[in-house]
């Protein structure tokens, strides 16, 4: 990178530089002998979804601020500034914006009503004109909208239901959309899926995963959240069914589950699951290499709190084997001091975490 035409865009004053000092938190969370859990950024108010952008620079949507923000690590400039980041608002004044994605020179916001995107120029530079590529999404409920890019260069977007249990009127809610990655031909790819917030696509496979949120009220340990791997024409049961095609008390149609999709995982009720992905990189050890690993937001509503951290689901031959912690300790048994949201792969193979309830992007590596 070049440092004089750096120093020359700090001057601007589009930066804030923040240490990379420890935050009460960090210091009790726990991850597997061998790697390592710091603070990568603070003071972020409410981070959720994170993408890499073609420069190589992480991206961030801040839900509650309405912005997005991208992210200069100071160590990786000649000379390097140590124990720096550097934080630059690329947009602000959006209603809510969760899903972030690049796809073919263009930076796509999911705000709650709708699917927007910006030329991107790269980091130095001014992002172009937004275009409003999808309008008029259903709000409330359920109100984060996911964007992912499929293989073939379609654009995929999750819409959560507007309800815990109910029988939608549209019938875009509960679904996953797939669209042109200019919004046109918008088409319901699969449906019964009550809040579908993380999608990701296997490396080799190519298929779609994502993680669904279960209903309420049925107590502590129904019905499992779940990962679902996702067919176009598919559906994964919500409202009438959970599970492996288990009947909804408040239809008791078994029936009609039969035609409907088990998950590929189920995971404790109310762990909330939201950012998943596979591991590709070349930090972490062999045994890693294509393990999923699943953010949990956490339960509001159980009598015991579960979720509160990232767990590691084991593949093997494209497929689930066994789920294990991989970094917890968020939630203590007094307080609640984060929300893990989202996980994504380095450039370098580090894992980042964001927690949009301690305003946090952690950084987990492995001991040098």
């Amino acid at each position: 990178m070049n440092w004089v035409k750096l120093f020359n865009v700090i001057t601007l004053s589009f930066f804030l530089f923040i240490p990379l000092t420890a935050i009460s938190s960090v210091d009790i969370l726990t991850v597997p002998e061998g790697f390592v859990i710091e603070e990568y950024a603070s003071g972020l108010g409410s981070p959720r979804f994170m993408a890499l952008s073609p420069d190589n620079f992480l991206f961030v949507t801040l839900i509650g601020e309405g912005t997005v923000v991208g992210i200069l690590d100071m160590h990786d400039i000649e000379p390097p500034v140590k124990n720096k980041i550097g934080i630059r608002k690329f947009i602000e004044g959006l209603k809510r914006p969760h899903g972030i994605a690049f796809h073919d020179g263009y930076l796509y916001i999911g705000e709650t009503n709708q699917i927007v995107r910006y030329k991107y120029n790269g980091f130095h530079e001014e992002l172009g004109e937004k275009e409003i590529i999808v309008p008029d999404l259903p709000t409330k409920g359920h109100f984060t909208r996911t964007v992912s890019f499929g293989p073939e260069g379609k654009m995929y977007v999750s819409i959560g239901s507007s309800c815990n249990i109910c029988i939608e009127e549209d019938k875009r809610r509960a679904t996953v959309m797939r669209f042109n990655p200019d919004g046109t031909d918008g088409e319901i790819f699969a449906t019964g899926l009550r809040n579908s917030v993380g999608l990701t696509w296997h490396p080799i496979t190519k298929e779609l995963w994502a993680t669904d949120n279960g209903r309420d009220w049925l107590g502590d340990n129904l019905p499992p959240d779940e990962i679902n791997i996702i067919q176009n024409n598919k559906d994964y049961g919500w409202p009438y069914c959970y599970g492996d095609k288990i009947a909804d008390p408040d239809f008791n149609d078994p029936k009609r589950c039969e035609a409907t999709i088990a998950p590929v995982v189920e995971l404790q009720a109310h762990s909330a699951p939201l950012g998943l992905t596979f591991y590709d990189g070349a930090m972490f050890p062999d045994e890693y290499k294509g393990d999923l690993f699943v953010a949990y937001h956490g339960s509001w509503n159980r009598s015991v709190p579960t979720g509160y951290k990232v767990v590691r689901i084991k593949m093997k031959d494209g497929r689930p084997i066994g789920t294990e912690d991989f970094a917890s300790g968020w939630m203590t048994a007094t307080k609640k001091l984060g929300r893990p949201v989202d996980v994504l792969v380095g450039n370098s193979g580090e894992l980042f975490v964001s927690d949009d309830l301690g305003g946090v992007i952690y950084k987990i590596t492995t001991k040098q």
